[in-house]
């Protein structure tokens, strides 16, 4: 009798106890799901991938902020949202998606700083303004497109597009365009692509540019700009395409990119110093320019610029120095080495005459003072149309310091070598240069004795 009361009460606990394993299995098995599902990666969605938008992980793509990327809706509030949402995240690092596959319209739009944490904008899709002046909002500025103020710590990265939409820019009468027919002198309002404005410890890496109405970058009060491997493109006859402009910037490094437009590839503004470029193609375009400098009279300071390990190629002029009469201040520590030259106008040229329109331009007494340029290992071939070497300095403030060394620059047509051209300028060969240079003057200048030259 005993027996027969035990056995089903061992049944009914065996009952139980496997309904509670079963149940238990199915439980875990949802919770695992369930944590799988929430931690999805937006690298793994289905193309085009789902707007993501994750505060936890800093991440802030636009589209969550209702932006549509038709390439015909204004996206510029939802731009706006994404970067002030990023700003104040109190993480580390946050990141603006803009996604691959998508092209979205903004209008001229400052993101403003300063920030919380530090910022990547990934730009993987195409960012473009409204098509042309018609196209443009009345009260907004036609000077620039996209602007970073005040930034400390961003990245502007990816592998996107920005697209500049510039023809009809370039297509106004005020422009100097298309040619020599054109009698409409520039430049007019268009607006600069991208503008850092006192911002530091920026990277700009991997972007596309391309068709920018004016100039595609611009460095105004910048410190600390790491530049690296990006593209620029514009027609040879877009006017002041200028593919880099620097003003009053310092600590800046530009290395491992294309840059081909109707304009500067590099153009170094008063204020420079401490500037660092390496392994840039450039061309066609207007080539590597410091300057202009000294304009309306003007003060300027450029010191310490190096040029180096580079390609220009079928340009108007390769590496610069332009200065307008009437300035003062002056341009010293240069150093232009390793560059090789593919049928260049103008392969070396300092120009202390610089005028848009020679009829309109005077001369003046007071000069920019140019002194200890270094140019070494240049070599290719230049243009029939101009002089290799091209040294026209001050009346009244000479250039002094000029260093040649391992030059050698030949006709890209024909047996014909040129002589190089100088005027007022002071400076020795340490080696033979191809075309030899005999007009070079030596010594030290009176006129810098008697001259009280406005140092930097």
């Amino acid at each position: 009798m005993k027996h027969s009361h035990i056995l089903p009460q061992a049944f009914c606990l065996f009952f139980f106890i496997l309904i509670f394993l079963v149940q238990a299995r199915h439980h875990h098995s949802h919770k695992k799901h369930s944590h799988s599902h929430s931690h999805k990666s937006y690298g793994t969605s289905p193309q085009p991938p789902a707007p993501y938008y994750n505060n936890a992980s800093g991440i802030f793509d636009v589209r969550s902020f209702g932006a549509i990327g038709d390439g015909k809706k204004d996206d510029t509030e939802s731009f706006k949202m994404a970067w002030d949402t990023a700003c104040q995240s109190q993480l580390e690092d946050n990141v603006i998606l803009v996604p691959q596959g998508f092209s979205f319209i903004v209008q001229s739009i400052i993101f403003t700083g300063p920030c919380q944490g530090d910022l990547v904008f990934k730009v993987d899709g195409t960012v473009m303004p409204p098509d042309g002046p018609e196209s443009w909002p009345k009260n907004n500025s036609r000077r620039q497109w996209l602007v970073f103020y005040r930034i400390n710590g961003m990245s502007l990265e990816g592998s996107g597009l920005i697209d500049g939409r510039g023809q009809k820019w370039w297509d106004l009468p005020c422009k100097p365009h298309k040619g020599s027919n054109v009698t409409a002198l520039g430049p007019c309002d268009s607006p600069i692509a991208i503008r850092f404005f006192m911002c530091s410890n920026l990277t700009v890496q991997g972007l596309k540019v391309k068709n920018s109405p004016q100039f595609n970058f611009r460095f105004d009060d910048c410190k600390k700009v790491y530049i690296e491997s990006i593209y620029i493109t514009a027609p040879k006859l877009s006017p002041n395409t200028d593919g880099i402009h620097l003003e009053n910037a310092n600590d800046v490094k530009i290395y491992n990119s294309v840059i081909s437009n109707g304009d500067d590839c590099v153009s170094i503004g008063s204020g420079c110093y401490d500037v660092d470029i390496k392994n840039i193609t450039c061309g066609p375009s207007h080539g590597i320019s410091i300057g202009s400098l000294g304009n309306h009279n003007s003060k300027a300071c450029v010191s310490n610029i190096t040029v180096r390990d580079s390609i220009i190629k079928m340009s108007d002029n390769g590496v610069r120095i332009k200065t307008w009469q009437g300035g003062s201040g002056s341009v010293s520590g240069v150093t232009f080495n390793n560059i090789n030259m593919i049928s260049v106008r103008n392969p070396i040229i300092i120009d202390q005459f610089y005028c848009l329109t020679k009829e309109h331009c005077t001369n003046k007494t007071s000069a920019v003072f140019v002194s200890n340029i270094l140019y070494t290992d240049i070599k290719g071939t230049y243009d029939i149309r101009s002089p290799p070497m091209h040294f026209a300095c001050s009346d009244s403030v000479p250039c002094t310091n000029i260093t040649l060394s391992d030059i050698e620059l030949l006709p890209s047509q024909g047996d014909i070598v040129y002589d190089p051209f100088c005027w007022n300028a002071y400076g020795d060969l340490e080696t033979l240069t191809i075309p030899p240079v005999s007009c070079l003057l030596v010594g030290t200048p009176q006129s810098l004795l008697d001259y009280d030259i406005d140092h930097c």
